[in-house]
């Protein structure tokens, strides 16, 4: 089934990234204790919020057989930062050890909307 929508080439100024959170341990999905796991609900709520303003595009858990981690493509628009965004992820203002790595995509084709 074809998606009727078109894909356009990222606009001018908007600049996209992979972002991977990597836990503080390889069994950290199967094992968190309360306080990690109230820090990775306050994360979900927030990129969820991210993804309703258009600013994440997808984001989840990644069944890695080394261990799992997250994922997420981020839209950084023209005088919004990366920085900012990570900083402000709850996960990372929790303190439990995450942390995240990023990497610039070259060029990103993305559904408008």
């Amino acid at each position: 089934m074809t998606d009727p929508t078109p894909a356009a080439p990222s606009p001018p100024g908007d600049r996209f990234f992979f972002c991977r959170l990597v836990p503080p341990r390889p069994s950290f999905a199967l094992d968190m204790r309360p306080e990690e796991l109230a820090a990775m609900q306050r994360h979900v709520g927030y990129w969820t919020a991210l993804l309703q303003r258009g600013t994440a595009l997808v984001f989840g858990p990644v069944a890695d057989p080394a261990g799992p981690w997250g994922l997420g493509v981020l839209r950084v628009r023209e005088g919004e930062s990366l920085d900012t965004f990570i900083g402000e992820d709850p996960a990372i203002q929790a303190g439990i050890g995450l942390r995240y790595e990023t990497l610039p995509m070259m060029k990103a084709v993305a559904r408008e909307g």
